[in-house]
């Protein structure tokens, strides 16, 4: 199969995506893309169309299970889409898919602008945040979203707004959608003290880290919470804390993390998972919904 010469000297085959996921697991991807530019991503994507192939798009792979068995097609990692703009007079900031949240958290702050400082400690892009509606201690992203830039798989470029994203509980019309996020538009709230605003981002970060385990490879948030119920509570309750199927274990530190502890198989992870599923419908009589994105066969 021949590239198009645009191309062909990004598109690469046989790339591991392991080192691409905060899990640290995953098989190689058949063609892998990193595009820099919205034009690379356009002309990857209508390489991909035209050669019929399936198209899997990542952006830091922080909330994210990829297949031991690795993905077919051409997968897409944005995270090299960077950009921040502020516009001082409207309080609006747009960035680029590829923009990690913590570093935009910080620079808002830096701004003197506040809404945001609960999304320092995710760890993810701005893609990621706005297609699964992330958030964090009390915050998320359907709270500051003005609108989102995203582009077709045939290299239409469309803006979409929140009344059309459908916005709920970690998860937004954006995830069945195959058109791609490439930038986000936030609405903050401007005119505030930049110190006082990066204190208070600075110890959100801080509660964070001392209650999460930063330390150790993982996927965030493994399962969504059952309202009004918390997953890491049913999981610690049931007495999960440190169970272990292989080198993926249940964080000791937050039982809604799942650690690899060197080597672990996204078998193993997917397995524990299943296991964890099993143990809180049979005590609890809880379904627990998984919050990470597996991908591949499974």
């Amino acid at each position: 199969m021949s590239l198009d010469l645009q191309i062909q000297n990004s598109i690469r085959s046989n790339v591991s995506l392991a080192g691409l996921t905060s899990m640290r697991v995953g098989g190689l991807a058949e063609y892998f893309i990193s595009p820099r530019s919205s034009a690379e991503l356009a002309e990857s994507l209508s390489w991909a169309s035209d050669q019929h192939l399936p198209i899997t798009i990542i952006g830091a792979g922080s909330n994210l299970l990829i297949s031991d068995q690795g993905l077919e097609g051409l997968v897409v990692c944005t995270r090299h889409l960077r950009g921040i703009e502020f516009d001082e007079h409207s309080g609006q900031v747009t960035a680029a898919a590829g923009e990690p949240v913590a570093r935009l958290a910080m620079q808002i702050a830096s701004h003197g602008w506040s809404g945001f400082e609960w999304a320092v400690g995710i760890p993810g892009t701005v893609g990621g945040l706005v297609v699964m509606n992330a958030g964090a201690q009390g915050g998320c992203a359907a709270d500051c979203v003005v609108s989102v830039q995203t582009i077709s798989l045939t290299g239409k470029t469309h803006l979409v707004y929140p009344q059309d994203l459908d916005f709920s509980y970690r998860t937004s019309s954006l995830q069945e959608s195959s058109n791609i996020v490439t930038g986000t538009t936030f609405k903050f709230q401007a005119g505030g003290n930049p110190l006082a605003i990066a204190a208070d981002t600075e110890a959100k970060l801080k509660v964070r880290h001392t209650t999460q385990p930063y330390h150790l490879p993982n996927c965030g948030s493994v399962f969504r919470n059952p309202v009004p119920q918390f997953a890491a509570k049913l999981i610690q309750d049931a007495g999960l804390k440190g169970y272990q199927i292989g080198n993926a274990q249940v964080s000791e530190l937050h039982a809604n993390f799942i650690v690899n502890l060197g080597n672990a198989k996204a078998s193993d992870i997917c397995s524990l998972i299943e296991h964890i599923k099993t143990v809180i419908s049979d005590r609890d009589g809880v379904v627990l919904e998984t919050e990470v994105k597996m991908i591949g066969h499974f």
